[in-house]
């Protein structure tokens, strides 16, 4: 079949036939960075595929900001913005594929009917505040919201091409010189401090774009975008023509200082109550709904990605507007992320079940905030419980023991101050754990006195408590043991039968460490069980596919997730050393980058996309159909979520928030208020953990703080 043809004279009229594989059927349209076709999926879905320039694939920082415009597309999937369906930032092209839906950008119509009437703007406002919201709650900037890049549907507006966008804690940064954006609709400081553009910035743009949809142009005209970017700095916007219930509002969305602008949820509730006109336009975001057995399609634009509504399978049906998530129990590489896999600060809670007696109500624990930031520049702090007191730790602070019962700090060690710590974990004799990457693991005693340490770790090398025993795992595939209580060793030498092995998560009780290693071409997976103490192999299984342990269950058996081509999660696997049996479970969709939580032999699976699936690898529900039920959530960023007695799941957003959660029915049952220091997500590249002990949940934010909640009764939260 010779290659597809676009129409027009481009530089690429001819077209690549393929993207991975979706075959290319029709150009919708063409963009500064890519060209997007439409597409059919094996399941008959109309996709839309953005497939890069030729000239930008080789070029390397493209293909980084590529890959970056990808992760941030999934990031923030959600009710008002795009998820991303697949995606390849490695391939020869690069490609990204969303479902496709026709519709018009805001542009298109503005340009074709005209400015939009009170009603509509005052929709277009509660959407796009909306969706401002949700994007920044997952530490994204979108960096460049105009009329072309929010698309309107009959379910509201769409903000959709995070194609400059970037995240609050990326590497990438604008060059020195280089603007990027889109004059009209950027911010002051875009033009002046572009290296400090933060949510606010968005928050311009909205103002930018409210007056557009308004009278047709924008609040600084010209057709110089040197003379616009004059005026955007120093001029006053010309807000003629902006309906006047309105025209304060965008006014404070146009303020000159990133201080002096609203915040989405401000801009809600300014909205608060809607007239009657409006509210038959604006679209209800709390209804219970029943998730359908497909996805629900999206919108696209010509050059920009689109959004996916969740599929709803399985055999029990959920409120689609429950927020729910799922824990992380997998080993990370890496710095920041690697300092969440030492397993600390876990503990459980004994709470009622939803609709607690009244006089469990009136005992509530009432409840604690504390603020740990010192200097005003300190991310959330990350803790864990130990005898009955908790530590917290984190840059900024050091490492802090709190009253669990009144949030009083009793003391404070700013041993790390300047280093990202794990939280702090329970060792043996007393001994309290911390770890730096880079740095090693420091011990203290309930007091506050430093112990053992395992000395400067320049190399980085892997450190997991297991019981009573720390172990180390250096880049030669040595593994070395020391007692928890005392720093001294106990074995140190390379594991039978593995060659580079890596950890997986140890769950206490179990006297065995999952190790892995997996082949050169991701076929094959060695995995076993370690004994800490002694350094001896309990067992070691060769596995079909690319697997990484997930968790071992009280039973010993073993659950691990398998890994495409694309490293997208397919399938768990449920592995029983006992009978030698391994049950292989099919997703019902690939999951980018999911994170696993465990009850029994169900997995919860959470996506990048924000959707979440339980999974049952026992092989009680139907061999076709193992979903239990799998929902759309609205949480992004989230941290590791801890799974609690009753069907409990706490999880902290990265906007402060606590969410507790029924993994029975996958419903929502509170959450407290958000946390954030002046508007702003902080500077954390991980949300630290909730820790649950005692009945109460501690959790902390961006703000600096760590506060408690009663357990028993999340819907007073």
């Amino acid at each position: 079949m010779p290659p597809l043809r676009g129409t027009g004279a481009d530089r690429e009229a001819e077209g690549p036939e393929y993207a991975g594989e979706y075959r290319l059927q029709a150009r919708l349209g063409a963009g500064g960075m890519g060209v997007v076709h439409l597409a059919t999926s094996a399941s008959g879905l109309r996709l839309a595929v953005k497939v890069v320039h030729g000239p930008h694939a080789a070029d390397p920082e493209f293909r980084a900001r590529f890959r970056q415009e990808v992760a941030a597309a999934r990031k923030v999937s959600g009710a008002f913005t795009a998820p991303v369906v697949d995606a390849d930032p490695d391939d020869v092209r690069p490609w990204m594929a969303t479902l496709y839906v026709p519709g018009p950008t805001l542009a298109d119509q503005v340009r074709h009917n005209g400015a939009l009437s009170p009603a509509e703007l005052r929709r277009l406002t509660a959407g796009l505040a909306e969706a401002l919201r949700d994007i920044h709650r997952a530490g994204v900037v979108h960096r460049d919201l105009k009329p072309s890049n929010v698309l309107l549907t009959d379910t509201g507006p769409k903000v959709i091409d995070f194609g400059i966008s970037r995240p609050l804690d990326s590497d990438l940064r604008t060059e020195t010189g280089k603007l990027i954006g889109s004059p009209p609709f950027m911010a002051p400081e875009q033009f002046q401090r572009p290296r400090e553009v933060g949510p606010a910035a968005d928050v311009f743009a909205l103002g930018s774009v409210l007056v557009h949809a308004a009278t047709g142009h924008g609040p600084f005209d010209s057709d110089s975008p040197y003379v616009v970017a004059y005026q955007v700095v120093h001029d006053e916007p010309d807000l003629t023509g902006v309906p006047a219930d309105l025209s304060p509002l965008v006014a404070r969305c146009l303020a000159k200082e990133p201080a002096d602008r609203p915040s989405p949820a401000e801009i809600m509730a300014a909205l608060l109550p809607p007239s009657y006109e409006a509210a038959a336009f604006i679209p209800s975001q709390r209804r219970p709904l029943t998730l359908p057995p497909a996805v629900n399609p999206g919108h696209w634009d010509a050059d920009t990605p689109v959004r996916v509504t969740a599929t709803g399978r399985g055999r029990r049906r959920v409120p689609r507007w429950a927020l729910t998530a799922t824990a992380l129990l997998v080993a990370a590489g890496g710095t920041a992320a690697g300092l969440a896999m030492y397993g600390f600060g876990r503990g459980g809670v004994d709470a009622p079940a939803p609709g607690a007696h009244p006089a469990e109500v009136a005992t509530a624990f009432a409840g604690w905030q504390t603020p740990l930031d010192k200097d005003g520049d300190t991310a959330a702090p990350a803790c864990g419980y130990a005898a009955g007191a908790l530590y917290c730790s984190g840059r900024g602070i050091g490492v802090t023991r709190i009253d669990p019962s009144t949030g009083r700090v009793l003391w404070t060690r700013p041993d790390g101050a300047d280093e990202d710590l794990s939280a702090p974990g329970p060792l043996s004799a007393g001994l309290l754990g911390v770890v730096s990457a880079g740095r090693g693991l420091r011990t203290y005693d309930a007091n506050g006195a430093p112990g053992w340490t395992t000395g400067e770790d320049p190399s980085g090398a892997a450190l997991r408590p297991a019981g009573d025993t720390v172990l180390s795992l250096s880049g030669a595939g040595t593994v070395r043991a020391v007692d928890a209580a005392t720093g001294r060793q106990r074995w140190n030498h390379r594991l039978p039968g593995l060659t580079a092995p890596r950890f997986g998560p140890y769950t206490p009780g179990t006297g065995l460490l999952p190790v892995f290693e997996n082949s050169a071409d991701g076929s094959r997976t060695l995995v076993g069980g370690l004994r800490p103490e002694t350094g001896e192999i309990a067992w070691l299984r060769r596995l079909d596919g690319d697997l990484m342990p997930l968790g071992t269950g009280p039973d010993g058996v073993l659950y691990l997730r398998s890994a495409d081509r694309r490293s997208r999660t397919d399938a768990v696997v449920r592995y029983d050393p006992a009978t030698r049996s391994a049950r292989r479970v099919t997703l019902p969709y690939p999951m980018d980058e999911p994170r696993a939580a465990l009850r029994g032999d169900t997995v919860y699976l959470l996506d990048a996309a924000g959707r979440l699936t339980a999974v049952d690898t026992g092989g009680s529900g139907p061999a076709e159909d193992p979903t239990l039920w799998a929902l759309e959530t609205s949480a992004k960023n989230v941290s590791a979520p801890v799974v609690a007695a009753d069907d409990r799941l706490y999880v902290s957003a990265s906007d402060g928030r606590l969410i507790a959660v029924d993994t029975a029915r996958g419903t929502l049952l509170g959450q407290t208020r958000p946390r954030l220091r002046d508007g702003r997500l902080g500077y954390a590249t991980t949300v630290p953990a909730p820790v649950v002990a005692d009945g109460r949940v501690f959790a902390t934010a961006p703000d600096g703080s760590v506060f408690a909640v009663d357990g028993r009764s999340p819907g007073t939260w």
